[in-house]
């Protein structure tokens, strides 16, 4: 692999780890939160309980972790690919996975499941691995079409 494709590499890995660890410490936290619960003619009537929470925060959390690190999975194939044109599927894929993952990371912070500040410093890596993958994208579409 050349410097560029290996840091872009390094990049994938250094944001499926983030992924991995987002993953873990937002299944740990679903785990660690209580019910709420609320009195009605003396009884405890639970509002949300600890398992549809569970299953809600980890079915979100599978889809960024499955996204996520699919970016380098299918960036790695590119790296290997058979041809240019095999190179250049390979590279729209981890572009789209790319995208899929800010979605999933909008969402679980829309839904207030980490803060301000996890969202930001997640949100502004997995935008910066969009950012490379669109400009090799399109460098590659470039290449393509002046090769006809």
């Amino acid at each position: 692999m050349s410097e560029i494709s290996d840091a872009i590499q390094n990049k994938c890995l250094a944001f499926g780890d983030r992924v991995i660890k987002l993953n873990d410490y937002l299944l740990k936290e679903a785990a660690n939160a209580k019910p709420t619960y609320k009195i009605i003619k003396g009884k405890r009537v639970y509002e949300k309980s600890v398992p549809v929470y569970l299953q809600s925060v980890s079915n979100l959390c599978n889809q960024l972790l499955r996204a996520g690190t699919s970016i380098g999975a299918n960036n790695s194939e590119a790296c290997n690919a058979i041809s240019k044109a095999d190179f250049k599927s390979k590279s729209y894929i981890a572009l789209k996975e790319a995208r899929e993952s800010l979605y999933w990371i909008d969402l679980l912070h829309r839904n207030g499941y980490f803060d301000d500040k996890q969202y930001t410093s997640i949100y502004t890596d997995c935008e910066e691995l969009v950012k490379i993958l669109v400009s090799r994208c399109k460098k590659l579409d470039a290449e393509l079409n002046s090769a006809k």
